[in-house]
């Protein structure tokens, strides 16, 4: 990464502070393997398929981790931009308006800010991977049943992000010299989804265009 784009993405910009993987455990080790291929320039394609002998729930459970950081930073670098006044309605443009809905305060899809949205989904996405029957992180502890459809309701939600994102906030984006690094991480996250069907082919509508030009 340049020296302008860690500017762009420092730390202190993260929207939420980055969950770790405990390092010596198994899912250290799967998300160096998962760096080491992108480090290596690998194809995005071939980065995200499944490596021999490994399980699919551990290498979901990797990368529903690393992408939530990763659109932490994203979200981070425009967030002073993303306000109640700009954003009164969490959308990926006029024709797609998002709703909150969750087992506490909201339990009927409710109408909110793009911020204030984002914030509550940041807190629930962090609630369910730090929640040890869910993602556990010791070896040889099972994934409850409902894993994968927690795992695909929070990479739907993260999809979210791209679109409002792309769509109200892209000009900031380019302003920062940062559309390279967004695009190589909205393939990545698109690449993975596809390859293993985490996300209804209905809620990748509002980016459709631009994924058929990105990612042929």
């Amino acid at each position: 990464m340049s020296m302008a784009l860690k500017q762009v993405f420092n730390k202190d910009k993260t929207f939420r502070p980055k969950r770790k993987f405990e390092q010596g455990t198994q899912r250290f080790e799967l998300h160096k393997k998962a760096q080491a291929s992108l480090n290596a320039g690998l194809d995005l394609k071939q980065a995200v398929q499944l490596p021999h002998g490994e399980g699919l729930h551990d290498w979901v459970a990797v990368h529903v981790v690393d992408f939530f950081n990763r659109v932490n930073l994203i979200y981070g670098t425009i967030c002073e931009y993303c306000t109640d006044q700009s954003c009164p309605v969490m959308s990926g443009g006029p024709k797609y308006e998002y709703r909150w809905q969750d087992e506490c305060r909201y339990k009927k899809p409710t109408a909110l800010s793009a911020p204030k949205y984002m914030s509550l989904l940041m807190d629930w996405i962090e609630m369910q991977i730090n929640n040890e029957d869910i993602f556990p992180t010791n070896v040889g502890t099972p994934f409850p049943k409902n894993f994968m459809q927690v795992a695909k309701k929070i990479l739907s939600r993260l999809f979210r992000v791209f679109v409002h994102v792309y769509i109200h906030h892209f000009d900031r984006v380019n302003m920062m010299g940062a559309e390279a690094h967004v695009n190589t991480c909205y393939k990545h996250f698109y690449y993975f989804v596809m390859e293993f069907n985490l996300i209804d082919q209905k809620e990748l509508g509002p980016l459709k265009e631009m994924t058929l030009q990105m990612c042929h």
